[in-house]
């Protein structure tokens, strides 16, 4: 693919400059979005709810957005991906807009975010030119995992020490993300510029609809109700009933990020040592403990039984910390439908058609979250969950773990 050879290491090179400044630029923004709302426009948990449709719905439409420009190389498309990001939260660190345009800009921010994910690995994908797949994947996936937590240790020095501000005219720490973004953008320009031939997969619109994959469905659907209310109401418990600001939400991040070095693999031990069937048990008691704990504490904090410093609020940062582990357990879903598929080409097809029932059901949930807790109160957004991840505990009861042995032994 590449003219010369000496080119391979420049590309290599590039791209993990790519995949380090993207994660970097992403964790000065991401993580700290529900700040930038509860701040600047002092929003309701009605509202915050409401935000959520524009940021999930390019979810939806990526597939198919992604599939009309298919005329396009991958490293365009990913050019057009960063674009959008850079308008989208480059405005919004320059201007505060109305609470209405501000939901324009982040519509754009987050398609350019959507577009990007698939982008993203089937580039990596195609530049890795030896045998060693496995390894080079783990390597971008640890180094944007250290510019993650990289990104939050700014957050947290930036706002401790009052160089970042959500109340001020300039937002800083989302100018400084742009402006990452944009090497980011120029780099890309770099890369296409060393690949003799255009990158380009196949991205044709392609789901997959089979009874014998009804369960996996219902895990998708489940997994959207679940990390929309950890990812929008978890964070809003603390921001909006515990007063906490960007810096305690950054050092959280931080943690959650350093134990995942060690959870994550050790997720995948666990999968072939007890199995499927178990680590979906265990999947799913995590979110009822997760969300019950949760609830409680919620009811506590919003009706003055517990008191909002020391020991009920140190509880409640571990079990924040503690959903975030339970978040990063998405591949027993991936490799329960592996080990379920009846062709091997239905993978993908189904995987991307469980990402768009994902979101699609995490608007909804968001929409309808924010209503019960204006309603009726925090708690009982996290109650509703545990009592709906019952459902995961059905499922797991119908898992065939004989399948995953006859899967590990191909």
């Amino acid at each position: 693919m590449f003219g010369k050879l000496e080119n391979v290491g420049k590309v290599q090179l590039i791209y993990y400059l790519i995949i380090a400044l993207t994660a970097l630029g992403l964790g000065l923004s991401n993580d700290v979005i529900s700040n930038y709302f509860k701040d600047a426009y002092q929003i309701t948990a009605y509202q915050r709810g409401l935000i959520e449709f524009p940021r999930e719905l390019p979810g939806v439409l990526v597939i198919v957005i992604v599939a009309s420009l298919s005329l396009f190389s991958d490293i365009r498309i990913a050019m057009v991906a960063q674009l959008l990001s850079i308008i989208g939260i480059g405005t919004l660190g320059f201007f505060t807009p109305s609470f209405e345009i501000m939901l324009i800009f982040i519509f754009i921010n987050s398609l350019g975010m959507h577009m990007f994910m698939p982008i993203q690995d089937s580039i990596g994908m195609s530049l890795i030119k030896d045998e060693n797949i496995g390894k080079k994947l783990g390597q971008y996936k640890g180094l944007a995992t250290i510019f993650t937590v990289l990104g939050s240790m700014m957050v947290f020095v930036g706002f401790r020490v009052g160089l970042f501000s959500f109340t001020s005219k300039m937002k800083w720490i989302f100018i400084i993300s742009a402006c990452i973004l944009g090497v980011v953008l120029i780099l890309f320009f770099v890369l296409e510029k060393l690949v003799d031939q255009p990158i380009k997969t196949n991205k044709k619109v392609n789901f997959v609809f089979r009874k014998e994959y009804k369960y996996y469905y219902v895990l998708v659907v489940m997994w959207g109700v679940q990390k929309q209310i950890m990812i929008v109401y978890g964070p809003w418990v603390l921001i909006d009933i515990l007063s906490k600001r960007a810096d305690t939400l950054a050092i959280l991040s931080i943690i959650g990020s350093f134990i995942g070095v060690f959870f994550i693999p050790a997720v995948g031990r666990w999968i072939d040592k007890f199995g499927i069937k178990k680590l979906l048990y265990a999947d799913a008691l995590s979110f009822i403990i997760v969300y019950l704990v949760y609830g409680l504490l919620s009811a506590g904090f919003s009706t003055g039984k517990l008191a909002t410093i020391g020991v009920p609020v140190f509880l409640a940062y571990i079990v924040f910390i503690f959903d975030k582990m339970s978040t990063q357990m998405g591949m027993i879903r991936t490799i329960y439908l592996r080990s379920i598929a009846v062709k091997t080409s239905d993978i993908t097809p189904t995987l991307s058609l469980g990402l768009s029932l994902d979101h699609i059901v995490s608007i909804m949930c968001a929409y309808l979250g924010g209503i019960v807790w204006s309603l009726w109160g925090p708690q009982y957004i996290f109650f509703l969950a545990a009592s709906l991840s019952l459902v995961n505990l059905y499922v797991a009861s119908k898992v065939n773990d004989d399948k995953l042995i006859k899967l590990k032994n191909c």
